[in-house]
């Protein structure tokens, strides 16, 4: 009894070492990023690891200019925009995957979640050539709807899972009471599955506001550019000032922290919620 509790104190110790190195590890370029932010150039060529000596903002005045927040309004637009269509949709759909047992739904649920093998990048050519015969070309527009259609699988996937371990009890008792689906919808599956939607929209987010190949290819007017291409921009004028460049990307990593830090609660519960049921 007495091995078993001296061997139980030491995993639970060694699992607490590894959540340390591993918080050191996915922390540290983020407190980097903001001691940096800090800095001025010389200071950040004398000394780079440590906190800074003394507190400098000219690089986040170099940063807060018209041309770099019509940038990151482009991208919250974009993505914004983006995670609202793919949860209404995939929530829709994920609905009807999980409340209807039809032969034609499982086809179809299979034929959707099948797009997530297909590589992303191979679609760049005919997304291009469509775009530019429909007049969307050089547009947010153009963006958000292959955005959309690249995070609507994984987002079904996701919601048909969690909407299935909703108990059919509450469906039936609204039903008996007069309610339609799209009523249960509404009030019954959307609020309970207030988990897996966090996870999607914050994945889908995620995934919007970081994406740099379709913007590069799909847009050319500087003023509609997003935060990917303008950080590129941006460096490109400020090659030498390396603290001005390390804000710029401070500054557009922020948006999806505080949405993750906003959302982590529900994020958790979901995935605890999933480990118990399963």
């Amino acid at each position: 009894m007495r091995k078993e509790a001296i061997s139980d104190k030491l995993f639970r110790t060694g699992i607490f070492l590894f959540c340390i190195v591993v918080l050191i590890l996915t922390g540290f370029p983020l407190v980097f990023l903001v001691f940096n932010s800090f800095k001025s150039l010389p200071e950040y060529m004398m000394n780079i690891w440590q906190p800074p000596a003394k507190i400098f903002f000219g690089n986040y005045k170099l940063v807060f200019v018209p041309t770099f927040l019509r940038y990151f309004r482009n991208s919250l637009i974009v993505s914004v925009s983006g995670v609202s269509i793919v949860i209404l949709v995939s929530s829709l759909m994920s609905y009807i995957f999980a409340k209807f047992s039809f032969r034609i739904t499982k086809g179809l649920f299979f034929l959707v979640i099948a797009g997530m093998m297909i590589p992303i990048h191979t679609t760049l050519i005919p997304i291009y050539i469509l775009s530019i015969n429909l007049g969307v070309y050089d547009t947010l527009f153009g963006l958000i709807g292959p955005y959309v259609s690249f995070n609507i699988p994984i987002a079904v996937f996701i919601m048909t899972q969690f909407f299935k371990e909703i108990p059919k009890e509450l469906d039936e008792a609204a039903m008996i009471d007069g309610a339609t689906h799209l009523l249960i919808y509404r009030k019954i599956v959307m609020p309970l599955s207030a988990p897996a939607l966090s996870t999607v929209g914050i994945y889908t987010f995620l995934m919007m506001w970081n994406e740099f190949i379709y913007a590069l290819v799909m847009i050319d007017t500087r003023t509609r550019k997003t935060l990917s291409l303008g950080i590129r921009d941006f460096y490109g004028f400020q090659t030498i000032n390396i603290p001005a460049v390390l804000t710029a990307i401070l500054v557009g990593s922020l948006p999806v922290l505080i949405f993750y830090f906003v959302a982590q609660d529900k994020v958790i519960n979901g995935l605890t919620q999933g480990a118990i049921k399963g």
